[in-house]
Formats: structure tokens, C-alpha cells, sequence
């Protein structure tokens, strides 16, 4: 298998559960200015959405949209119970969690990193941004108050839940979106950015970017 990957984009998550079950795998940087790979393939020819993550499997098909790659990799070692098993009650609120965490949490950075290109008025951008980071707080202040009585977002035991909320709420240190007083959501980053696999990921897109 190979990643496609940007630095600090929304594949460390798939990267981090790659890792952590022992998968083997290459990873391959896009500019996502250009749509070029660092082998210089179009990425268009790879994922004609455009952007990443996006996962070239053994058999050369292309799978994308992170939340559905992160479910794919956990099915393909089921034993390791980073997801719950299809067709359980488990298995259906963990996709209400991936479901949140993609629209309300990663699809809301959107308008920090693109506000320039949705709006020409620098006084509506900004407008746009702080708007932007309000709504956020919102969603995590909710967040903090479920790390409350959980130590993860599934409960007791880390899944792929993790890796991708981990991966959004690491943009908040470069968005200017205030998390810190938010001590249980802060508690939840500092226990899931300790763990070899997520120290590992981060360290490889440095190298390879």
C-alpha cells in the first residue's frame, strides 16, 4: 500500500493507524498547490478530487476520503480492536463519532485555511475566521465534557476515532482556535500524542515532505 500525504494535513490519521497496526505500507508527498507528487505523477490521475489522504492499494485501485480509509485499515485486522466489529450496535455509534469528527470538526477548519480564497474583502475574511473559531469552540467544549468520563472517544480503548480527532484538533496550535482551558480535550492530545505510532507518523512527514 502507499499514502498520500501533505504535511499537517488530515492523513497523519490514516498514517497513525497504519502504524499502529503493523501494516506494511510506503508514503509519498503531493503538493497540493501544484498536484504533483515528489515523484512527480499528477495527483489528479491518482485522486481526481484533488486532495488527500488517499490510499493506492495492493491490487492498484485508489481509495480516499479519510474516515472511510481509517474504517478500511481497521477491518483489515480486526483482532487489534481499533474499531468495532460490522454489524454491532459498537460499530454504529463509532461512525457517529467519525461522522462528527468529520463534518462539525475537520470540515469547520475549512474556512481558517481557505478564507482567502472564499472571500475577496479582507474585513469579511476575517469576520469569516472569527465566526469560524467560535463555532469551533463550541464543538469543543462539547468534546472536553465527553473527556470527562472518557479517556478516549470510544471509552477506555484507543481507535481510529482517535487518530483522526487527534490529527483536526492539532490544527488549533496554527488556526489561533483557544482549546487550552479545556483541560480534559487536553489531557485526551497530550496521552495520544505521546504514543510511539503518533510520534512516529509526525516525524515521518517531516522527513519525506
Amino acid at each position: 500500500m502507499k499514502l498520500f500525504f501533505s504535511k499537517g494535513a488530515c492523513a497523519l490519521g490514516p498514517q497513525i493507524i497504519l502504524k499502529e497496526l503493523g501494516l506494511s505500507f510506503e508514503l509519498e508527498s503531493v503538493n497540493l498547490k501544484d498536484k504533483k507528487t515528489k515523484s512527480g505523477s499528477d495527483f489528479y490521475k491518482i485522486n481526481p478530487k484533488g486532495y488527500i489522504p488517499a490510499l493506492l492499494l495492493d491490487d492498484g485501485s485508489v481509495l480516499t476520503e479519510g474516515a472511510v480509509i481509517l474504517q478500511y485499515l481497521a477491518d483489515l485486522k480486526p483482532e487489534k480492536n481499533l474499531f468495532p466489529k460490522q454489524g454491532t450496535a459498537e460499530r454504529y455509534k463509532a461512525q457517529e463519532w467519525l461522522h462528527y469528527i468529520a463534518t462539525e470538526i475537520h470540515k469547520s477548519f475549512h474556512n481558517l485555511f481557505a478564507a482567502d480564497r472564499l472571500l475577496k474583502d479582507s474585513a469579511a475574511q476575517e469576520e469569516l475566521k472569527n465566526s469560524t473559531r467560535a463555532l469551533l469552540v463550541k464543538k469543543f467544549d462539547f468534546l472536553d465534557q465527553h473527556f470527562a468520563k472518557n479517556t478516549f472517544v470510544l471509552g477506555s480503548q484507543f481507535s481510529i476515532c482517535d487518530a483522526y480527532l487527534f490529527n483536526v484538533t492539532n490544527w488549533t496550535k496554527f488556526t489561533g482556535v483557544e482549546i487550552s482551558s479545556f483541560k480534559n480535550l487536553m489531557t485526551f492530545m497530550e496521552k495520544v500524542g505521546a504514543m510511539p505510532s503518533v510520534q512516529k507518523a509526525i516525524e515521518n512527514e517531516k522527513q519525506l515532505s
